[in-house]
């Protein structure tokens, strides 16, 4: 079977999630299972080169999963005519710059998100490739989770209704990483608590809530948000005690098209009791479902039970018994299939909406969410004007 090598700048995969979703689980995934079909029987290979700061990391990556080529270098790596697209995954204040530098190389991007720390600079990444012609996107993996395709399907199939409420429950407990006090060190990064460096709960999971909210449940139109710093101090990867100048979580109401009110309590500092560390509820006319990262339940108004108020006995009803649970239908590495996706666009099959104007909009929600806590007071979301 024919094949077809796509070369791809992969920069900023020495982190966690870099690593792990998006070279081992994405990339390499799809080098193991052969290539992507193309429709005219070709096969579509990534053909990656690994760029970052730390040589010893990036040697010591490539070397760790069979990837020949590396560098440090990122300028001569995009001086490669043969690698074509241009990925980021480090961090958000760097990434503008990147992706100019890559988009003026003739590289099509495709990058994490946030895409940039303000809407202008957001707005700035995708007029500059527009005005390229390079192809652009932006990950935007949560819309390929099992549990929410099980949401969108069970939309298509009218089973709610019309839809009355969303709500989202999302995070889980960051360590402060105090080892004087027995404590492990933070699974997350330190810089995601310094707003200098580009931190803070609301511009990370905003923008998530926007693409998922715009494409599940109606276009958010309005946003009423409260942030908190609710652990003063942190400690580094090093150790050293810093203060912590960043929202480690929010409490975000939004207002969408159609009628719907959604609202998502994010959170670095709660501890999880719920079935998954995000569970979204949809409530209808007609029907309820609970989702998780994977599993989705439902409950139809015919099983919906009838309670009364009544504190002075023990509770009655099992409420999760009236619960029934959506079939798996088959499911993949939600970053890898947008991937998947992706490259086939950058190949000339297929569209691809998830660009940089779509990753604009979680950026804008997340300004606008700021604004919010700031002056206390509901913010209308305009249509963005490219």
């Amino acid at each position: 079977m024919a094949e077809r090598r796509i070369g791809i700048v992969m920069h900023g995969v020495t982190g966690r999630m870099g690593t792990n979703q998006h070279l081992v689980r994405s990339i390499l995934e799809i080098r193991r299972q052969g290539g992507i079909a193309l429709k005219d029987g070709v096969r579509l290979m990534p053909d990656p080169v690994l760029v970052g700061r730390n040589a010893d990391k990036v040697r010591a990556l490539a070397a760790k999963h069979g990837i020949e080529r590396w560098s440090t270098d990122l300028g001569k790596a995009l001086e490669n005519r043969d690698d074509t697209v241009f990925f980021d995954a480090a961090s958000t204040q760097l990434r503008p710059r990147l992706l100019k530098q890559a988009i003026r190389a003739g590289k099509h991007v495709y990058c994490e998100k946030p895409v940039s720390t303000t809407l202008a600079e957001a707005i700035d990444l995708y007029r500059a490739a527009k005005r390229a012609k390079v192809k652009h996107g932006v990950v935007q993996d949560k819309l390929w989770l099992p549990g929410l395709l099980k949401l969108a399907r069970l939309k298509e199939r009218r089973f709610f209704g019309r839809i009355l409420s969303v709500r989202g429950e999302f995070g889980y407990w960051v360590f402060e990483g105090d080892a004087a006090r027995g404590q492990p060190p933070a699974q997350r990064p330190s810089w995601n608590y310094r707003a200098k460096d580009g931190g803070g709960i609301i511009l990370d999971m905003l923008c998530h809530w926007r693409y998922v909210l715009d494409n599940l449940f109606g276009e958010v139109k309005a946003v009423s948000c409260l942030g908190a710093t609710h652990i003063p101090y942190r400690w580094d990867e090093e150790g050293r005690r810093y203060r912590a100048s960043a929202d480690d979580a929010a409490y975000a109401t939004f207002r969408l098209a159609g009628g719907a009110i959604a609202h998502f309590n994010s959170s670095w500092t709660v501890r999880v009791r719920r079935d998954d560390l995000l569970t979204l509820q949809v409530d209808g006319t007609k029907g309820s479902a609970v989702a998780g990262l994977r599993k989705c339940f439902v409950q139809s108004c015919e099983q919906t039970p009838k309670p009364v108020w009544n504190p002075d006995i023990p509770q009655p009803i099992d409420f999760y018994a009236g619960w029934d649970e959506v079939p798996d239908e088959g499911h993949d590495n939600a970053f890898k299939l947008q991937w998947e996706l992706f490259l086939k666009h950058v190949a000339g099959e297929g569209p691809f909406r998830w660009g940089l104007l779509e990753g604009a909009k979680g950026v804008q929600l997340a300004e606008l969410g700021l604004k919010s806590w700031k002056t206390r007071k509901w913010i209308d979301i305009p249509r963005l004007k490219a």
